[in-house]
Protein backbone atom coordinates (compact mmCIF):
# COMPACT_ATOMS: atom_id res chain seq x y z
CA UNK A 1 0.00 0.00 0.00
CA UNK A 2 1.07 3.47 -1.04
CA UNK A 3 1.16 6.02 2.02
CA UNK A 4 0.54 9.45 1.30
CA UNK A 5 1.21 11.79 4.67
CA UNK A 6 -0.85 14.97 2.53
CA UNK A 7 -3.90 13.06 2.32
CA UNK A 8 -5.80 9.27 3.15
CA UNK A 9 -8.28 8.05 0.27
CA UNK A 10 -11.51 7.61 1.29
CA UNK A 11 -11.21 8.49 5.41
CA UNK A 12 -13.26 10.58 7.07
CA UNK A 13 -12.36 12.12 10.12
CA UNK A 14 -15.40 12.63 12.61
CA UNK A 15 -15.90 15.72 14.43
CA UNK A 16 -17.23 16.82 17.66
CA UNK A 17 -20.42 18.66 18.18
CA UNK A 18 -20.49 22.05 18.86
CA UNK A 19 -21.34 21.86 22.16
CA UNK A 20 -19.67 19.05 23.07
CA UNK A 21 -16.69 19.14 25.32
CA UNK A 22 -13.59 20.53 24.32
CA UNK A 23 -10.92 17.80 24.93
CA UNK A 24 -7.06 18.56 24.94
CA UNK A 25 -6.54 15.12 23.28
CA UNK A 26 -8.98 12.86 21.69
CA UNK A 27 -7.50 9.36 21.50
CA UNK A 28 -11.18 7.61 21.59
CA UNK A 29 -12.53 9.43 19.12
CA UNK A 30 -9.55 8.15 16.40
CA UNK A 31 -10.09 4.65 18.53
CA UNK A 32 -13.43 4.22 16.82
CA UNK A 33 -11.64 4.54 13.47
CA UNK A 34 -9.09 1.77 13.88
CA UNK A 35 -10.72 -0.43 16.52
CA UNK A 36 -11.60 -3.52 14.34
CA UNK A 37 -8.45 -3.55 12.44
CA UNK A 38 -6.52 -3.17 15.72
CA UNK A 39 -8.55 -5.92 17.64
CA UNK A 40 -7.75 -8.36 14.42
CA UNK A 41 -4.22 -6.99 14.90
CA UNK A 42 -4.36 -8.61 17.88
CA UNK A 43 -5.67 -11.72 17.06
CA UNK A 44 -3.60 -12.44 14.40
CA UNK A 45 -0.20 -11.71 16.94
CA UNK A 46 -1.98 -14.33 18.99
CA UNK A 47 -1.87 -16.86 16.92
CA UNK A 48 1.24 -16.51 15.22
CA UNK A 49 2.92 -15.88 18.70
CA UNK A 50 5.53 -13.17 17.74
CA UNK A 51 5.41 -10.81 20.22
CA UNK A 52 8.79 -9.39 19.48
CA UNK A 53 9.92 -9.36 16.00
CA UNK A 54 7.06 -10.22 14.00
CA UNK A 55 5.88 -9.44 10.74
CA UNK A 56 4.26 -6.64 11.78
CA UNK A 57 8.09 -4.72 12.65
CA UNK A 58 9.29 -5.37 9.06
CA UNK A 59 6.02 -3.90 7.72
CA UNK A 60 5.94 -0.66 9.84
CA UNK A 61 9.75 -0.03 9.34
CA UNK A 62 8.66 -0.07 4.86
CA UNK A 63 5.72 1.80 5.48
CA UNK A 64 7.57 4.66 7.74
CA UNK A 65 10.81 4.87 4.85
CA UNK A 66 8.36 4.87 1.92
CA UNK A 67 5.98 7.09 3.58
CA UNK A 68 8.60 9.79 4.55
CA UNK A 69 11.60 9.38 2.02
CA UNK A 70 13.87 8.04 4.30
CA UNK A 71 16.36 5.19 3.10
CA UNK A 72 15.73 3.45 6.10
CA UNK A 73 13.68 2.99 9.55
CA UNK A 74 14.21 1.02 12.56
CA UNK A 75 11.29 0.53 15.19
CA UNK A 76 12.38 1.00 18.50
CA UNK A 77 10.83 0.38 22.03
CA UNK A 78 10.48 4.77 22.83
CA UNK A 79 11.37 8.14 21.46
CA UNK A 80 14.17 7.91 24.32
CA UNK A 81 15.95 5.03 22.66
CA UNK A 82 15.87 6.25 19.26
CA UNK A 83 17.91 9.29 20.55
CA UNK A 84 20.42 6.60 22.30
CA UNK A 85 20.87 4.32 19.82
CA UNK A 86 22.48 6.70 17.00
CA UNK A 87 24.64 8.18 19.65
CA UNK A 88 25.95 4.48 20.37
CA UNK A 89 26.11 3.50 17.09
CA UNK A 90 28.78 6.74 16.14
CA UNK A 91 30.69 5.52 19.61
CA UNK A 92 29.84 9.02 21.34
CA UNK A 93 30.52 8.55 25.16
CA UNK A 94 32.35 10.23 27.04
CA UNK A 95 34.60 13.52 26.72
CA UNK A 96 32.45 14.17 23.47
CA UNK A 97 29.85 16.98 23.38
CA UNK A 98 26.12 16.82 21.92
CA UNK A 99 24.62 20.26 21.19
CA UNK A 100 20.48 20.23 22.54
CA UNK A 101 18.29 23.07 22.88
CA UNK A 102 17.72 23.95 26.40
CA UNK A 103 13.86 24.51 26.10
CA UNK A 104 12.36 20.69 25.03
CA UNK A 105 11.46 17.83 26.93
CA UNK A 106 14.11 16.26 29.54
CA UNK A 107 14.67 12.94 27.62
CA UNK A 108 16.55 15.29 25.30
CA UNK A 109 19.18 15.42 27.46
CA UNK A 110 18.82 12.55 29.41
CA UNK A 111 19.38 10.51 25.80
CA UNK A 112 22.99 12.41 25.48
CA UNK A 113 23.87 11.55 29.19
CA UNK A 114 22.62 7.89 29.10
CA UNK A 115 25.12 7.46 26.18
CA UNK A 116 27.97 8.75 28.34
CA UNK A 117 28.07 12.20 26.20
CA UNK A 118 27.86 15.84 27.56
CA UNK A 119 24.86 17.47 26.71
CA UNK A 120 25.61 21.44 25.88
CA UNK A 121 22.88 23.46 25.89
CA UNK A 122 21.80 25.99 23.21
CA UNK A 123 19.42 29.13 23.41
CA UNK A 124 16.42 29.15 20.91
CA UNK A 125 14.80 31.13 18.80
CA UNK A 126 11.95 33.23 20.31
CA UNK A 127 9.57 32.72 17.14
CA UNK A 128 10.04 29.44 16.64
CA UNK A 129 11.11 27.87 19.91
CA UNK A 130 13.41 25.51 18.29
CA UNK A 131 17.27 25.77 18.25
CA UNK A 132 18.65 29.32 17.54
CA UNK A 133 21.29 28.65 14.66
CA UNK A 134 23.36 31.58 16.01
CA UNK A 135 23.61 31.13 19.31
CA UNK A 136 24.57 27.30 18.59
CA UNK A 137 27.98 28.69 16.74
CA UNK A 138 29.14 30.33 19.85
CA UNK A 139 28.23 27.18 21.56
CA UNK A 140 30.29 25.31 19.39
CA UNK A 141 33.22 27.98 19.35
CA UNK A 142 33.51 27.73 23.05
CA UNK A 143 33.77 23.94 23.55
CA UNK A 144 36.18 24.19 20.92
CA UNK A 145 38.12 26.34 22.70
CA UNK A 146 38.02 23.75 25.88
CA UNK A 147 40.43 20.74 26.45
CA UNK A 148 37.87 18.49 28.14
CA UNK A 149 35.33 18.53 25.76
CA UNK A 150 35.21 17.22 21.78
CA UNK A 151 32.02 18.44 19.51
CA UNK A 152 30.75 15.06 17.87
CA UNK A 153 26.98 16.49 17.38
CA UNK A 154 24.10 18.26 17.39
CA UNK A 155 20.65 17.57 18.19
CA UNK A 156 17.67 19.74 17.00
CA UNK A 157 14.16 18.95 18.59
CA UNK A 158 11.19 19.75 16.15
CA UNK A 159 9.25 21.32 18.90
CA UNK A 160 5.79 21.60 19.14
CA UNK A 161 6.03 19.94 15.57
CA UNK A 162 8.09 22.80 13.82
CA UNK A 163 11.09 21.46 12.24
CA UNK A 164 14.21 23.00 13.44
CA UNK A 165 16.09 25.48 10.70
CA UNK A 166 17.68 22.46 8.98
CA UNK A 167 19.35 24.64 6.60
CA UNK A 168 21.26 27.03 8.71
CA UNK A 169 21.82 24.00 11.49
CA UNK A 170 23.14 21.72 8.52
CA UNK A 171 25.01 23.98 6.90
CA UNK A 172 27.16 24.67 10.64
CA UNK A 173 27.50 21.04 11.46
CA UNK A 174 29.53 20.91 7.91
CA UNK A 175 31.32 23.77 8.50
CA UNK A 176 32.49 22.11 11.66
CA UNK A 177 32.41 18.42 10.61
CA UNK A 178 29.39 17.58 13.39
CA UNK A 179 26.59 14.86 12.60
CA UNK A 180 23.16 16.29 12.97
CA UNK A 181 20.65 13.71 15.39
CA UNK A 182 17.47 15.24 14.98
CA UNK A 183 14.67 14.77 17.99
CA UNK A 184 11.54 14.70 15.98
CA UNK A 185 9.29 13.10 18.60
CA UNK A 186 6.58 15.61 18.17
CA UNK A 187 6.83 16.60 14.75
CA UNK A 188 5.81 13.45 12.21
CA UNK A 189 4.27 15.12 9.36
CA UNK A 190 6.59 18.29 9.62
CA UNK A 191 8.19 18.87 6.35
CA UNK A 192 11.00 21.19 5.49
CA UNK A 193 11.98 22.34 1.77
CA UNK A 194 10.31 19.38 0.29
CA UNK A 195 10.99 16.65 3.01
CA UNK A 196 8.66 14.95 5.74
CA UNK A 197 10.62 14.66 8.92
CA UNK A 198 12.32 11.69 8.85
CA UNK A 199 14.11 12.63 5.62
CA UNK A 200 15.01 16.40 6.72
CA UNK A 201 18.31 14.70 8.73
CA UNK A 202 20.78 12.42 8.05
CA UNK A 203 19.18 10.58 11.30
CA UNK A 204 15.50 11.27 12.80
CA UNK A 205 14.52 9.88 15.83
CA UNK A 206 10.60 9.59 16.81
CA UNK A 207 7.95 9.01 19.57
CA UNK A 208 4.87 6.51 19.06
CA UNK A 209 3.67 8.21 22.54
CA UNK A 210 0.00 7.59 22.44
CA UNK A 211 -0.44 11.64 22.25
CA UNK A 212 1.98 12.17 19.17
CA UNK A 213 1.14 12.94 16.01
CA UNK A 214 1.48 8.89 15.14
CA UNK A 215 0.72 7.91 18.30
CA UNK A 216 0.52 3.33 19.66
CA UNK A 217 -0.76 2.40 22.70
CA UNK A 218 1.62 2.44 24.31
CA UNK A 219 5.42 3.64 24.36
CA UNK A 220 7.70 2.92 21.31
CA UNK A 221 9.47 4.82 18.60
CA UNK A 222 11.42 4.66 15.88
CA UNK A 223 14.89 5.86 13.70
CA UNK A 224 14.52 7.03 10.56
CA UNK A 225 17.81 7.19 8.23
CA UNK A 226 19.38 8.11 5.07
CA UNK A 227 21.64 5.27 5.57
CA UNK A 228 20.77 1.40 4.97
CA UNK A 229 23.98 0.30 6.23
CA UNK A 230 23.60 2.63 9.75
CA UNK A 231 20.08 1.42 9.87
CA UNK A 232 20.95 -2.31 10.14
CA UNK A 233 23.90 -1.26 12.51
CA UNK A 234 20.70 0.34 14.68
CA UNK A 235 18.83 -3.28 14.51
CA UNK A 236 22.23 -4.88 15.95
CA UNK A 237 22.43 -2.57 18.74
CA UNK A 238 18.22 -2.89 19.84
CA UNK A 239 18.83 -6.56 19.74
CA UNK A 240 21.54 -6.43 22.84
CA UNK A 241 24.52 -5.62 19.90
CA UNK A 242 24.02 -9.25 18.03
CA UNK A 243 24.78 -10.75 15.15
CA UNK A 244 22.25 -11.55 12.09
CA UNK A 245 21.75 -15.05 14.15
CA UNK A 246 21.11 -12.87 17.70
CA UNK A 247 23.75 -15.42 19.55
CA UNK A 248 26.92 -13.31 19.70
CA UNK A 249 27.56 -9.95 20.92
CA UNK A 250 29.44 -7.92 17.97
CA UNK A 251 29.19 -4.54 19.74
CA UNK A 252 27.33 -2.86 22.84
CA UNK A 253 23.73 -2.59 22.68
CA UNK A 254 20.54 -2.30 24.94
CA UNK A 255 17.21 -3.83 24.79
CA UNK A 256 15.18 -1.40 22.39
CA UNK A 257 13.32 -3.66 20.55
CA UNK A 258 9.34 -2.27 19.44
CA UNK A 259 7.01 -5.21 20.25
CA UNK A 260 4.56 -6.83 17.12
CA UNK A 261 1.76 -5.44 18.85
CA UNK A 262 2.77 -1.53 18.87
CA UNK A 263 4.19 -1.69 15.29
CA UNK A 264 0.52 -2.76 14.47
CA UNK A 265 -1.00 -0.12 15.78
CA UNK A 266 1.02 2.49 14.34
CA UNK A 267 0.85 0.71 11.04
CA UNK A 268 -2.88 0.82 11.24
CA UNK A 269 -2.42 4.83 12.54
CA UNK A 270 -0.43 5.64 10.03
CA UNK A 271 -3.38 4.48 7.11
CA UNK A 272 -5.35 7.50 8.33
CA UNK A 273 -2.77 9.67 9.16
CA UNK A 274 -2.99 11.77 6.28
CA UNK A 275 -6.73 12.94 6.85
CA UNK A 276 -5.53 13.48 10.29
CA UNK A 277 -2.68 15.58 9.71
CA UNK A 278 -4.70 17.75 7.16
CA UNK A 279 -7.45 18.29 10.16
CA UNK A 280 -4.87 19.45 12.17
CA UNK A 281 -3.93 22.06 9.76
CA UNK A 282 -7.68 22.85 9.63
CA UNK A 283 -7.40 23.82 13.09
CA UNK A 284 -4.76 25.79 13.17
CA UNK A 285 -5.76 28.14 10.22
CA UNK A 286 -8.50 28.70 12.61
CA UNK A 287 -6.08 29.47 15.63
CA UNK A 288 -3.55 31.92 13.11
CA UNK A 289 -6.42 33.86 11.96
CA UNK A 290 -8.44 34.22 15.20
CA UNK A 291 -4.53 34.77 17.23
CA UNK A 292 -2.45 36.63 14.93
CA UNK A 293 -2.02 40.38 16.42
CA UNK A 294 -3.86 38.85 20.51
CA UNK A 295 -0.96 36.60 21.39
CA UNK A 296 2.68 35.66 19.96
CA UNK A 297 2.64 32.23 17.93
CA UNK A 298 4.99 30.38 17.03
CA UNK A 299 6.46 31.14 13.38
CA UNK A 300 7.60 28.85 10.90
CA UNK A 301 10.63 29.72 9.16
CA UNK A 302 10.42 29.88 5.21
CA UNK A 303 10.12 26.38 3.67
CA UNK A 304 8.86 24.98 6.96
CA UNK A 305 5.14 22.91 7.46
CA UNK A 306 4.19 22.41 11.21
CA UNK A 307 3.51 18.55 11.97
CA UNK A 308 0.76 20.58 14.87
CA UNK A 309 2.01 18.15 17.52
CA UNK A 310 0.72 20.79 19.75
CA UNK A 311 -0.88 24.61 18.90
CA UNK A 312 1.36 26.83 21.40
CA UNK A 313 0.98 30.15 21.84
CA UNK A 314 3.05 32.90 24.32
CA UNK A 315 0.91 34.69 27.28
CA UNK A 316 1.75 36.56 29.97
CA UNK A 317 0.52 35.78 33.57
CA UNK A 318 -0.30 32.53 32.07
CA UNK A 319 -1.40 30.71 35.58
CA UNK A 320 -4.30 33.38 35.39
CA UNK A 321 -5.13 32.78 31.98
CA UNK A 322 -5.03 29.03 32.22
CA UNK A 323 -7.66 29.35 35.10
CA UNK A 324 -10.22 31.89 33.56
CA UNK A 325 -9.93 29.07 30.77
CA UNK A 326 -10.50 25.92 32.58
CA UNK A 327 -13.58 28.13 33.83
CA UNK A 328 -14.81 28.26 30.80
CA UNK A 329 -14.20 24.41 29.98
CA UNK A 330 -11.06 24.85 27.64
CA UNK A 331 -8.41 22.90 28.90
CA UNK A 332 -4.42 23.63 28.48
CA UNK A 333 -1.23 22.55 29.31
CA UNK A 334 2.12 23.83 29.32
CA UNK A 335 5.19 22.13 27.33
CA UNK A 336 7.31 22.97 29.07
CA UNK A 337 7.37 25.47 32.09
CA UNK A 338 11.22 24.98 32.88
CA UNK A 339 14.21 25.36 30.87
CA UNK A 340 16.13 21.94 31.37
CA UNK A 341 19.93 24.10 32.35
CA UNK A 342 17.38 24.94 35.12
CA UNK A 343 16.65 21.59 36.72
CA UNK A 344 18.43 19.88 39.54
CA UNK A 345 19.42 17.16 37.13
CA UNK A 346 20.61 19.00 34.36
CA UNK A 347 22.36 22.39 36.37
CA UNK A 348 25.74 21.24 36.33
CA UNK A 349 25.94 22.06 32.13
CA UNK A 350 24.27 25.01 32.80
CA UNK A 351 26.18 27.89 30.50
CA UNK A 352 27.34 30.78 32.66
CA UNK A 353 25.20 33.16 31.96
CA UNK A 354 22.17 31.34 31.46
CA UNK A 355 19.70 30.89 28.53
CA UNK A 356 17.49 34.05 28.57
CA UNK A 357 14.86 32.95 25.70
CA UNK A 358 14.70 29.49 27.17
CA UNK A 359 14.10 31.11 30.48
CA UNK A 360 11.73 33.08 29.24
CA UNK A 361 9.50 30.48 26.88
CA UNK A 362 9.39 28.70 30.00
CA UNK A 363 7.33 31.21 31.63
CA UNK A 364 5.13 32.23 28.63
CA UNK A 365 3.80 29.11 26.66
CA UNK A 366 1.15 28.36 26.89
CA UNK A 367 -0.51 24.95 24.54
CA UNK A 368 -4.24 24.93 23.60
CA UNK A 369 -5.97 22.16 22.15
CA UNK A 370 -4.92 20.32 19.14
CA UNK A 371 -6.66 16.83 17.52
CA UNK A 372 -8.11 15.99 14.43
CA UNK A 373 -11.43 15.16 16.17
CA UNK A 374 -11.79 18.75 17.24
CA UNK A 375 -14.64 20.60 15.50
CA UNK A 376 -14.33 23.91 13.40
CA UNK A 377 -16.62 24.90 15.63
CA UNK A 378 -15.17 24.25 19.01
CA UNK A 379 -11.75 25.48 17.82
CA UNK A 380 -13.83 29.16 17.53
CA UNK A 381 -14.96 28.16 21.13
CA UNK A 382 -11.16 28.31 22.10
CA UNK A 383 -10.59 31.56 20.19
CA UNK A 384 -13.67 33.24 21.92
CA UNK A 385 -12.47 32.68 25.23
CA UNK A 386 -9.10 33.74 24.94
CA UNK A 387 -10.06 36.90 22.91
CA UNK A 388 -12.65 37.36 25.88
CA UNK A 389 -9.91 36.91 28.48
CA UNK A 390 -6.84 39.23 26.53
CA UNK A 391 -9.57 42.09 25.32
CA UNK A 392 -11.97 42.33 28.22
Amino acid sequence: MTIDLSQSANVVIPQADADAPIQFFDLKAQQKLVREKVEKRFTTILDHGRHIGGPEVDELEQKLAQATGAADAVAVGSGTQALVMPLIALGYGHGDAVFIPGFTYNATANAVLLAGATPVFVDVDPSTFNMCPTDLERQIKAVNARRDLTARAIMPVDLYGLPADYTAIQSIADAYKLRVIADGAQAFGGKQDGKWVGAIAEITGTSFYPTKTLGGYGDGGAILTTDKEFANVLRSIRWHGTDDQRKLSVRVGINGRCDSIQCAVVSDKLDIFGAERQRRIAIAKIYDARLEGLVPLQKAQAGAENGYGLYTIRVENRDDIRARLQEKSIPSAIYYDTALHQMKAFEVYAPAGGLPECEKAAREVLSIPMHPYLSDSQAHRVCDELETILRP
